[in-house]
């Protein structure tokens, strides 16, 4: 493709994870966006991204002594942003709230623009202090500072936008100021949806109908969101309740699912939203110079099996290294280290593999199994806090070969799929989208053990690159599915996983190899913004 032909795209996203020092990431979503724009950089692709500046960020999530989560936030500032001079006004339950424009490109990323209300002239300055934080009026005044602030900031910017890329339903309301700009050079509502239409792509991320961001219409009036838009108007685009997935296929005129499966499971979904397109399939990839032993790659190219082996042993040593600085433990480098780093959230099924402990009491006891877990649950989820007091309990039972690691963040991701031996996924399928952190480990030599859901459905050769768990079923009685994978997952565990790591060193290097070979190109970020470009964009 000759770049300087290519449509020129504003990527907006409520998050970026460019580094752990930029506290301006949750979570996937914003690792994601993260590395599309520095794989962007790399490739000379014409995209700006649309952000926030969160003062406090996401939560900084601790453990107590009595091993319960709690959260706590401080004020960030950046030296490194830089200032662009440009500020917007965007007008929020009646009042003009000014947002400052800065500007991030230190982290080997295309130009990223975060817009910023903490501002001594703003009545509300804390719109912007938490991400994802609190209730749903301030949820809708970032949504507007995003979306209206971040369509105003580019044109005072001076940027030429061929295509409005919608990374999520949070920038939806970018979508209403296209349509004002044009309703206020004299187009009809109908002209100017259509026109604005063909101006937007969309990025769906969530398989589950509930887990989609939805606003009673009255709180998007009286917010201001609707941006002169009626309430028959609002209802025409989104539905009442207002549904920010189904106004932004709605507004797009083409969407995409962030795997196959994924498209297929969000095309059933959806099904029900008149002229909406189909939504294709354009699997998520990852940033490899951000998250890869390039050392890993080059020495499978070469075959060179014992080196690969020390390599993979030299960063496991960092690992353990890592969690003694950080809990006090020390794992034995001799015995299986099983990785697990996931948001707390019931379908993830975070403490899966405890399920049984009549299989995995003797394994823990003895170590032939070391378990590392990390992840946060929302400061508001009680629920997912209490997944992780379990993973906790499980910690103080087993406190030589089970760990978990508190505040989780890019760091501790990066260490853990670069030196654990196995990553292991068990979601109930198919609510994984995507999934990312599996293609990382896939990438470093770290066996996946997986159910067949997300991108390990597309990337899984049985046996030979790692292991899926169970056959791909699917169940809507919980307890079946549950019983079916957990059975699966122990039977991979003792008759695959730890026979092959404890008897069989060739073979395990082997499917290294196989794991490597086989997903660094296919999941590569160049891989997937060529599809972005083929697919969505031109």
């Amino acid at each position: 493709m000759e770049k300087e032909r290519l449509p020129r795209v504003a990527y907006f996203c409520m998050e970026y994870g460019l580094d752990s020092s930029l506290k301006t990431y949750a979570g996937g979503l914003g690792i994601l966006a993260g590395d599309f724009v520095k794989g962007a950089m790399d490739s000379g692709y014409p995209i700006v991204g649309i952000g926030i500046k969160w003062k406090q960020g996401y939560t900084d999530q601790k453990i107590d002594e009595d091993g319960r989560p709690y959260d706590s936030y401080m004020n960030n500032e950046y030296a490194f942003l830089e200032d662009t001079g440009v500020t917007v006004t965007v007008n929020i339950r009646s009042r003009d709230v000014v947002c400052k424009v800065w500007k991030v490109d230190t982290f080997e990323n295309v130009p990223v623009y975060l817009l910023d209300t903490d501002l001594p002239e703003n009545e509300d300055a804390w719109i912007t202090g938490q991400l994802y934080g609190w209730f749903g009026e301030e949820r809708v005044a970032q949504e507007m500072v995003l979306g209206i602030g971040g369509i105003r900031a580019l044109r005072e910017l001076g940027s030429n936008v061929d295509v409005y890329h919608f990374n999520e339903g949070h920038a939806l309301l970018a979508g209403f100021e296209l349509i004002k700009e044009k309703m206020n050079q004299g187009k009809t509502f109908i002209n100017a949806l259509s026109l604005t239409k063909e101006e937007i792509v969309f990025t769906t991320h969530t398989p589950v109908v509930q887990g989609n961001e939805f606003h009673p219409i009255d709180r998007l009036v009286y917010m201001g969101a609707n941006n002169g838009l009626t309430i028959d108007q609002l209802v025409a685009i989104g539905g009442a309740p207002f549904n920010m997935t189904v106004g932004a296929l709605n507004m797009s005129r083409k969407a995409n699912a962030v795997s196959k499966l994924h498209a297929k499971t969000a095309n059933q979904m959806w099904a029900h939203v008149q002229d909406c397109n189909e939504i294709i399939g354009i699997t998520n990839a990852i940033h490899k110079p951000t998250w890869v032993d390039e050392s890993m790659i080059a020495l499978a190219e070469k075959n060179e099996d014992e080196k690969l082996w020390q390599q993979h042993v030299k960063n496991k040593r960092k690992l353990i290294s890592f969690i003694q600085k950080r809990t006090g433990v020390k794992l034995n480098k001799e015995k299986l280290i099983i990785g697990f780093s996931r948001r707390a959230v019931p379908y993830k099924r975070s403490d899966f593999i405890f399920q049984n402990s009549t299989v995995v009491d003797h394994l823990l006891k003895t170590n032939q199994i070391q378990l590392v877990f990390s992840g946060k649950a929302h400061p508001l989820d009680d629920t997912g806090k209490r997944i992780i007091e379990k993973l906790i309990s499980y910690a103080k039972k087993y406190p030589t070969s089970v760990v978990f690691l508190e505040n989780y963040d890019m760091e501790i991701g990066k260490m853990l799929t670069t030196g654990a031996d196995i990553w292991l996924n068990n979601p109930r399928r198919p609510k994984e989208a995507s999934g990312t952190s599996g293609m990382k480990a896939a990438m470093n030599g770290v066996l996946n053990v997986s159910i067949l859901d997300g991108w390990w459905a597309e990337a899984c050769i049985h046996r030979v690159n790692g292991w899926q768990i169970g056959d791909g079923f699917e169940s809507d009685d919980e307890l079946i599915q549950d019983e079916h994978d957990l059975q699966s997952l122990y039977k991979i565990l003792l008759n695959e996983v730890l026979p092959t790591y404890y008897k069989d060193r060739r073979k395990w290097i082997n499917l290294m190899k196989n794991s490597i070979h086989s997903c660094k190109d296919q999941f590569d970020v160049k891989r997937m913004l060529a599809e972005y470009y083929q697919k969505l964009y031109m």
